[in-house]
């Protein structure tokens, strides 16, 4: 797996450019908070191009 692509569309596509915040954990918790808004951006064009075939869990029905 490459993970420039990542960087790439953090620093192009969502504007990241440097931690607005100093010191270690919260520079790790503004991390994470990319990562899960990269994650979901990948879902929801994953969601719009109707590339969501399998599901990880099998939905139960109330």
């Amino acid at each position: 797996m490459q993970v420039e692509g990542a960087f790439g569309v953090l620093k192009q596509d969502m504007g990241f450019r440097r931690f607005l915040l100093r010191g270690q954990v919260k520079v790790r918790t503004e991390l994470h908070l990319l990562a899960i808004a990269f994650n979901i951006n990948k879902l929801h064009n994953k969601i719009q191009s109707n590339r969501c075939e399998a599901y990880l869990h099998i939905p139960q029905v109330a």
